[in-house]
């Protein structure tokens, strides 16, 4: 007899033996919510103990680490830089007027009082204001995706480990406790052999034509636009919808594409390896302003799984809009940031005893960093780690935008035998900038 299990989160704290306040912290990590990073009751520490802090991005996911730092005992925000100046003065007043603010974030770097930074930018500002952060002698905190192509992931990578960085990827999900369960559950067997993972979401979304304009009083737009092509100032571009147009990031692929991707890597136990091949199809809206298609589905062949992105087409979880589900030849798993379900014929042991694989415990992302930092280990979401995962959603792009199959060396990072697709592993930088 087939059974679907629904596990409510009250069943799963009294299962895993973690209690309403600690899921609560982690719940506080899940990114793209407004508000999700929230404050900690204050308690006396040591200024020896204090980590200083500058932040280089302060609206949106910026906004939401700000308020999460904030009530860290353990946190000073001495610095906040922002393009557009009413978004860092509205920064600053909710440091109670006490950060100093800036235009530029190299002059941020440039301050030898700051321990580390935390960078909430666009995605194409990613790659540089880290490189540059680690070669300052800052840790970072990144937010996803970690970078803009596959070549600026891997020159941030370098970049930590020659200048012995601690730096974070922001997938907060990783200390959500509920995903690190479902993944110790399909890496210790319990759904037996899993062969196949899908994952998913809705559309890109389509926007009618807007015409160009002045940029508002107060925002740097060339500083904006930093390394990326200069074009004129569209409100569609600044501030949120920068991610359906290509010098700017992925679209949907690579703003929660990556969060769900991630997730089924560290299920199966591939964090630093990756595809074989990726083949992505799709449909373009007609006359559409965005650059990002409405509909793909990817195709990822591993050594010993499929993995299957669907975006604006089948949901292989009935009545869930977005999820990952891991399909094993004794039952399937779901999972999404609000519970996980079992389906199986028989009852499943979900046990996870000191002998079986356990995964890296984390209850909030930002304390996790925090933590690593002063221990000088590393993270669980690590620089490598969050390149693997952002360069699925790269691959996948790349072959939309070819319009057919690619093979992928996950070792040496390049396409095989395949010239015009290697050339799509990085983009050109607007001067002065450059990697």
């Amino acid at each position: 007899m087939h059974t679907a299990k629904r596990v409510t989160r009250r069943e799963f704290f009294r299962r895993s033996g973690v209690g309403a306040v600690g899921y609560g912290l982690a719940a506080a990590g899940c990114a793209s919510m407004k508000g999700a990073l929230t404050p900690q009751p204050p308690t006396k520490v040591a200024p020896s103990e204090k980590i200083v802090i500058g932040m280089i991005g302060v609206k949106n996911m910026g906004g939401a680490h700000l308020n999460g730092l904030l009530g860290k005992p353990d946190v000073v925000i001495a610095a906040l830089c922002d393009v557009d100046e009413s978004v860092r003065l509205a920064a600053r007043r909710r440091t109670g007027d006490k950060a100093d603010i800036y235009n530029d974030y190299r002059e941020l770097l440039d301050r030898k009082d700051i321990d580390a930074v935390v960078i909430a930018t666009p995605d194409h500002w990613h790659a540089l204001t880290t490189i540059h952060a680690c070669q300052a002698g800052k840790d970072v905190y990144c937010e996803k995706p970690l970078a803009l192509t596959i070549e600026e992931g891997r020159a941030m990578v370098t970049a930590a480990r020659r200048y012995n960085r601690i730096v974070q990827m922001g997938t907060q999900q990783r200390s959500q406790q509920h995903f690190r369960h479902v993944c110790e559950l399909v890496q210790n067997g319990r759904i037996g052999k899993v062969k196949l993972v899908r994952t998913w979401f809705g559309p890109n979304p389509y926007q009618a034509w807007v015409p160009d304009s002045d940029p508002p009083p107060g925002l740097d737009w060339d500083m904006w636009l930093g390394p990326a092509p200069w074009v004129p100032f569209n409100p569609l571009r600044h501030p949120y919808n920068f991610r359906y147009f290509r010098d700017y990031s992925g679209g949907l692929m690579t703003d929660w594409g990556i969060h769900l991707n991630d997730i089924a890597q560290w299920g199966m136990g591939a964090d630093y390896t990756g595809p074989r091949s990726v083949e992505a199809t799709g449909t373009m809206y007609p006359d559409n302003m965005f650059e990002w298609p409405q509909t793909m589905e990817a195709k990822y062949e591993y050594d010993n799984f499929t993995l299957i992105w669907s975006q604006g087409l089948e949901i292989p979880e009935p009545g869930q809009g977005y999820g990952v589900k891991f399909y094993g030849d004794k039952g399937s798993i779901f999972v999404d940031r609000s519970t996980y379900k079992i389906h199986a014929d028989t009852e499943i042991d979900e046990a996870i005893g000191s002998d079986d694989i356990r995964l890296y415990e984390s209850h909030d992302q930002q304390r996790n960093w925090l933590d690593c930092i002063k221990a000088r280990k590393l993270p669980i979401c690590e620089v490598e780690i969050g390149h693997r995962a952002t360069t699925l959603s790269h691959l996948a792009n790349i072959s939309f935008l070819l319009g057919r199959k690619v093979q992928w060396d996950p070792d040496k990072e390049h396409f095989i035998g395949d010239e015009a697709a290697n050339r799509m592993i990085g983009k050109p930088q607007r001067a002065p900038w450059h990697l």
